[in-house]
C-alpha cells in the first residue's frame, strides 16, 4: 500500500516536468516574431485602401514585428494614395513595401506608397517611378492645379525620403516632376530603396538587426526567426477592385443598357430589367472610381436611342449602322481620353466588337419587326383568303366547304367552274358567312 502511495506522489510532482518539456517548443515557436504579409497587386483605388489599412489595423493588434507590403502597381488616385500614407505612417508596427515579384511596378502613387515604407525593397527586375499627376478625367492638368498636385505630392515624402541622402531625394522629385523612372539597381544605388532581394525570406534576413525610423523613435527590426502570415484580401474587396478594370465596366454598362431596353421594349418579364439594374448598378461603382469623360455617356444614349427607333420606325438598318458608330465613340470617349494612364484604358478591339454585336441583335430584331409587318393578316375573316378547303357538297346553287376543321357555305366565284363533292377549291372572297371559291385545276 506505501508503494502504491509513494509511486502515485511520484507521478504527480514528475508529470508536470513532462509536459513542461513537451509544450516547451511549441511555447517557444509563439514567442517567435510574427510578420504579416499583404499582397497589394492592381491600381491604387478605394479597395486598395481598405485592405492595407485592414492589414494594419490586424497587425498592431497582434503586435507583430513587421508589416510587408509586396506591391505591384502601375499607380492610380492620388487621394488615396495620400489615405494609405497616412495610415502607414500611423502604425505602431514598421512597414515594409517590397514591389514584387520580378518584372513588377511600383508606378505613379505606388512610388510614393514605397518611398513612404519605414523601409522599402524591390526585387530584382522591377522598376519605380513615373509619378507625374494626372486629372480624374485621364487629362493633362493645367497649369496651375498641376503645380499644387506636384507640390502636395512631393510634400508627402519629403521628410521621408531627405534622410536618404540629397540624390534620393533629387531622383524622387524627378519621379514627380519629369515621370522619371528607375530600375531596382538603380533605384538602391542612389540609396531610394534600402534593398534588393529575390523574395520575402531573403527580405526577412537584410531586415534583421535593421533600424527603422518610427514615430516613437528608432526601432531595431529582429526578422531572423520571424513567422510570415499572409493577410488576404475579403472577396468584397476583390470583387470592388475588379470592378476598377475599365473593360469589365464596359461589358457591364454594355450589358445592363442592353438588357433594359429589351425590358422595356417588350415588357411583361422581369428577368431582363432586374439583369441590367444590376449590371449598370455595379458598372456605374466602377465609373465613379475610374478617369472617364462623362461626355461619351451621350453617345453610348444616342446610340441606344437609334437602335430603338429602327425597331419602332424601320429604316432598313440606317439607323442600327449609325448607332453602332455612336456607340464605338461613346465608349472610346467615355474611357479613353488622351492622357489617361494605359491601364485604365478600355480595350478597342472589345469595343468594336462589342458595338458589332450589338448592332447585329438589334438588326435581327428589326428583321422579324420587317418580317412581321410583310407577312398576310392571320386573324379575322380575310384570313381565309387564299385558303384551300374540300367541297363536301355541291349543287347548283352553291354547296358546303369544309376549311380548317370548320364548314361553310359557298357559292361559286367563276361561273364556269364545274364543282364536285371531293374538289378541291381555293377561297377567293369571303362575303359575310359565305365563301367565293374556285375550283382548283
Amino acid at each position: 500500500m506505501m508503494s502504491l502511495i509513494r509511486r502515485t506522489i511520484g507521478v504527480i510532482f514528475i508529470l508536470p516536468a513532462i509536459l513542461s518539456l513537451l509544450f516547451q517548443p511549441a511555447a517557444a515557436q509563439s514567442s517567435e516574431p510574427l510578420v504579416i504579409v499583404l499582397s497589394a497587386e492592381g491600381p491604387i483605388m478605394p479597395p486598395m485602401r481598405e485592405y492595407i489599412q485592414r492589414g494594419i489595423e490586424a497587425a498592431n493588434r497582434r503586435n507583430a514585428e513587421a508589416i510587408i507590403i509586396e506591391l505591384n502597381t502601375p499607380g492610380g488616385s492620388i487621394d488615396t494614395m495620400l489615405e494609405i500614407i497616412t495610415a502607414m505612417r500611423a502604425s505602431e508596427v514598421p512597414v515594409i513595401v517590397y514591389v514584387y515579384p520580378r518584372n513588377a511596378i511600383a508606378g505613379s502613387a505606388g512610388a510614393m506608397i514605397t518611398l513612404a515604407g519605414h523601409a522599402a525593397a524591390m526585387a530584382p527586375e522591377t522598376s519605380i517611378g513615373a509619378s507625374s499627376p494626372i486629372d480624374s478625367s485621364g487629362e493633362n492638368l493645367t497649369s496651375t492645379a498641376e503645380a499644387k498636385n506636384r507640390e502636395i505630392i512631393k510634400a508627402a515624402v519629403r521628410d521621408y525620403v531627405r534622410p536618404r541622402g540629397e540624390q534620393a531625394l533629387a531622383l524622387a522629385e524627378a519621379m514627380v516632376d519629369e515621370a522619371k523612372a528607375v530600375t531596382a539597381s538603380e533605384a538602391l544605388d542612389a540609396h531610394l530603396i534600402d534593398f534588393v532581394v529575390d523574395n520575402v525570406d531573403d527580405l526577412l534576413e537584410a531586415l534583421d538587426g535593421f533600424t527603422v525610423q518610427m514615430k516613437d523613435g528608432p526601432r531595431t527590426l529582429a526578422t531572423a526567426h520571424a513567422v510570415t502570415e499572409p493577410f488576404r484580401m475579403s472577396l468584397i474587396e476583390q470583387f470592388l477592385l475588379f470592378l476598377t478594370d475599365p473593360n469589365i465596366v464596359f461589358t457591364l454598362l454594355s450589358v445592363g443598357i442592353t438588357a433594359i431596353l429589351i425590358e422595356i421594349s417588350s415588357p411583361g418579364g422581369w428577368v431582363a430589367g432586374f439583369i441590367g439594374v444590376v449590371c449598370v448598378t455595379v458598372a456605374l461603382y466602377g465609373i465613379g472610381l475610374l478617369p472617364v469623360n462623362w461626355f461619351g455617356i451621350l453617345f453610348l444614349l444616342t446610340a441606344f436611342a437609334l437602335f430603338i427607333l429602327d425597331i419602332k420606325a424601320p429604316t432598313h438598318g440606317a439607323l442600327t449602322a449609325a448607332g453602332v458608330a455612336s456607340f464605338i465613340v461613346g465608349a472610346l470617349v467615355l474611357f479613353n481620353s488622351p492622357g489617361a494612364p494605359e491601364f485604365q484604358r478600355v480595350s478597342v478591339p472589345l469595343v468594336v466588337g462589342t458595338g458589332v454585336a450589338i448592332g447585329l441583335m438589334f438588326l435581327a430584331v428589326l428583321m422579324f419587326a420587317l418580317r412581321a409587318l410583310r407577312r398576310p393578316v392571320s386573324a379575322g375573316v380575310e384570313a381565309y383568303i387564299g385558303k384551300t378547303g374540300t367541297v363536301v357538297g355541291w349543287d347548283e346553287a352553291g354547296g358546303q366547304v369544309q376549311l380548317q376543321s370548320e364548314l361553310w357555305s359557298a357559292e361559286k366565284a367563276e361561273a364556269s367552274d364545274k364543282i364536285r363533292k371531293g374538289d378541291r377549291v381555293e377561297v377567293v372572297e369571303v362575303k359575310g358567312l359565305r365563301l367565293k371559291v374556285r375550283k382548283i385545276k
